[in-house]
């Protein structure tokens, strides 16, 4: 399985959505984002682990899930780039890539001398709304064959039907 990693303050900080939602209420950016990685995860299939910088918070690493997307809010004096160089080690064999979603050029070149794969916030934002337009297509696809299914069929046949349905033949 493919492993998604996301530098999550890093990606509110590039897109615009995001961005301006944070200066209103950092917790509703954060939450957004999660959601639009939920969907890119049901969508793509990848895991997809999101971590956050806690940096100048005291505590331990704390882990939280939600829409089956792992939340990582880094420990005490350890940055979101180091986290994420540990799980690119402990992720990367032959069987996975890994790909790290971030627009800091250091953090790529990193990951990137380590096996994973880079996708920078504007890459990750435009693949998003490729997904979500994907999304909205196969509705429409789903509900055009949903129609057409139905078989025309004459009323007093369908009468028929319902009095055999109701024990009345």
């Amino acid at each position: 399985m493919d492993v998604l990693l996301v530098d999550g303050y890093n990606i509110i900080g590039d897109w615009t959505e995001l961005k301006s939602l944070r200066e209103v209420d950092l917790d509703q950016a954060r939450q957004l984002l999660i959601e639009k990685m939920a969907e890119y995860q049901a969508y793509r299939g990848y895991r997809v682990i999101i971590v956050f910088d806690a940096y100048e918070v005291k505590g331990p690493e704390s882990k939280d899930n939600q829409y089956n997307i792992e939340i990582i809010y880094t420990k005490e004096k350890e940055t979101a780039d180091q986290c994420i160089e540990r799980l690119v080690k402990e992720f990367i064999n032959v069987k996975t890539k890994v790909y790290v979603a971030t627009s800091d050029y250091t953090e790529q070149r990193t990951i990137f001398q380590q096996g994973a794969y880079r996708k920078s916030a504007r890459e990750l934002a435009i693949e998003v709304d490729q997904i979500k337009k994907e999304i909205s297509n196969d509705l429409r696809t789903f509900e055009k064959r949903k129609q057409g299914r139905s078989l025309p069929i004459k009323q007093e046949i369908l009468d028929q039907f319902e009095k055999m349905r109701r024990g009345r033949v």
